[in-house]
């Protein structure tokens, strides 16, 4: 038996490949929202559904810098919502890294 591989994470960063915080100071939330009704079992219905983010997409501040991390998932579940997303960073010049965001308190083994 063979465990397939974690799918990796992209982080956009709130940063542009100059350096500059980008604007505005919501970006995150308001790409993440987009998005939010890509997830597993689709789309939801009813009281309160709109309340949420997607787990392929979601807004995170990390080290003091806005971020949205994107699941490879995505890529698969839906490959124009990714395009969506990419085009996004690229178009605004953002930056991007590829990386695996541990559980908060995991220690490296």
């Amino acid at each position: 038996m063979s465990l397939s591989p974690k799918p990796r994470e992209v982080f956009i960063q709130g940063l542009t490949l100059e350096g500059r915080t980008f604007r505005p100071s919501d970006w995150a939330e308001r790409l993440a929202g987009a998005m939010s009704s890509f997830r597993p079992g689709g789309v939801r219905a009813g009281p309160g559904a709109h309340i949420g983010y997607s787990p392929y997409c979601v807004p995170r501040v990390i080290n003091g810098v806005k971020c949205v991390i994107v699941n490879e998932a995505l890529k698969s579940l839906e490959p124009m919502a990714w395009d969506f997303v990419m085009n996004f960073a690229r178009d605004n010049n953002l930056q991007v890294a590829e990386a695996c965001l541990l559980p908060e308190g995991s220690t490296k083994p």
